[in-house]
């Protein structure tokens, strides 16, 4: 069976490639190394502020 091309209705693409995408997260497993990298970025400025009094 052919995928469907995108932008296609979502009630006529295949069921699978429906729980493939809500698997997927759309991207979702980036916020938490987001989150992670702003937390060490904050870190970073306040041992410069620091180092520099």
């Amino acid at each position: 069976m052919a995928a469907d091309p995108p932008g296609t209705d979502p009630s006529d693409q295949d069921p699978r490639e429906r729980d493939l995408r809500r698997r997927a997260g759309e991207g979702g497993a980036m916020s938490p190394w987001l989150i992670v990298g702003g937390i060490a970025l904050l870190g970073l400025a306040a041992y410069v502020v620091f180092a520099l009094f």
